[in-house]
Order: structure tokens, then C-alpha cells, then sequence
């Protein structure tokens, strides 16, 4: 109900305007979101852990972060106006062992990161309207900006599954923590209600 009276009262393309305006504020506090997941999951393991993996056939936590940036580059290089996969990028290469310490692997991370938000600082709610292509493949600016969240995410994941599983009973939940469900819902529930992303909860960024 909320969302038709705004419409009715602002009209359809001041409405449009205002719902692409809190589209980008809402997905820019979401990839802060996953970075500061992944960054409070790394900090919970040694240096060392950072390049442990299951496998030969696995990630480490190192080489993730290595794809993930090297996919960031490429597809927020020049964003709007070039293909999303670079023919400068080498993927097979961000799965290879090359990283050497922790402050390479923070470097590779960071770079990444700065890249995606200074571009999406720059983008423009009438930009989500434009398409843009990845693999020759056209998007909207919001399917693709849909599209690298949920990269990102999924691989953000493995990333605090394999922290937590070499912390063990070290671990400290990035969210709520297991069995505080209540004491977390009881907290929210004593303040006035407030319009407020969820993510304020767990980062300012």
C-alpha cells in the first residue's frame, strides 16, 4: 500500500526515478554487505589457512578472492561502455597458485572492490535503463549488476564456509550467532519500528 500511494503521489516517471534511486543505494549496501562478510571471515584464520585447500580439485580461500577480483576488473573496467568480459582477462589464470601472503591477498581483494564501487558510485539511476553486454550477451544494468551480487555472493560463501570449518570452535557468526536467535529478535522488536536496511546491522559501510 505504502509504495501506491508514493506512486500516486509523486506520478509514474518521478516514481520510476525515485524506485531506480533507491535501487542503487539498496545494491551498493548489499556488495558492502558481502565484502565485509568475507573480509570478517578471512580475518579469522592465519595466514596460512588462506591458501589451505581440501583438494587438488578445490579453492582455496587465496585463489577465490584471486577470481573474484580478477572478474570485478573486467566486468567494471569501462562498465557502460565495453564487454564485461575483457580480452585482456585471464580466468583460467585467476585459479592458479601464485599468491604469497596475506597482504597479496588483501591487495588482489581490495583492487577489485575499489573498482566495482567507484563504478557503481558513478552510475546514474537512468543508467539502469541502458544495456550493456558480458559475452556478447546483452543486459540491462540492473540484470547485470543482479548478476555479479549474486557471483559474488556465492562465492563469498565458500569463502566463510572454509573459515569457519578451519576455525572450528573459534568461530565468531558474521551475523547471528547460533542460539541467539531470540536474544537478536527480542532487541530488534523493543525499538520503534524505523525504516532501516538490513545490513546496518552488520556493517557502516
Amino acid at each position: 500500500m505504502g509504495s501506491v500511494k508514493v506512486k500516486k503521489t509523486l506520478g509514474p516517471i518521478i516514481y520510476l526515478q525515485f524506485m531506480e534511486e533507491n535501487y542503487l543505494v539498496d545494491i551498493r549496501k548489499l556488495f558492502a554487505y558481502y565484502k565485509t562478510m568475507g573480509e570478517g571471515a578471512m580475518q579469522q584464520v592465519s595466514e596460512k589457512d588462506l591458501f589451505w585447500q581440501y583438494d587438488s580439485n578445490s579453492n582455496s580461500m587465496a585463489i577465490i578472492v584471486k577470481h573474484i577480483s580478477g572478474n570485478m576488473l573486467s566486468r567494471w573496467t569501462n562498465f557502460l561502455s565495453s564487454d564485461g568480459e575483457k580480452q585482456w582477462r585471464d580466468r583460467d589464470g585467476e585459479f592458479e597458485f601464485d599468491l604469497g601472503s596475506q597482504k597479496e591477498v588483501m591487495e588482489v581483494w581490495n583492487k577489485g572492490w575499489d573498482c566495482l564501487f567507484d563504478t557503481l558510485d558513478s552510475l546514474l539511476p537512468s543508467d539502469l535503463q541502458k544495456t550493456i553486454y558480458i559475452r556478447n550477451t546483452g543486459h540491462s544494468v540492473s540484470e547485470a549488476l543482479n548478476r555479479q551480487l549474486a557471483h559474488y555472493a556465492a562465492h563469498i560463501g565458500q569463502i566463510i564456509f572454509l573459515a569457519k570449518m578451519i576455525s572450528k570452535e573459534k568461530w565468531q557468526s558474521l551475523s547471528i550467532a547460533k542460539g541467539a536467535s531470540k536474544d537478536f529478535n527480542k532487541a530488534k522488536f523493543s525499538k520503534n519500528t524505523e525504516n532501516q536496511h538490513f545490513t546496518d546491522d552488520f556493517t557502516s559501510t
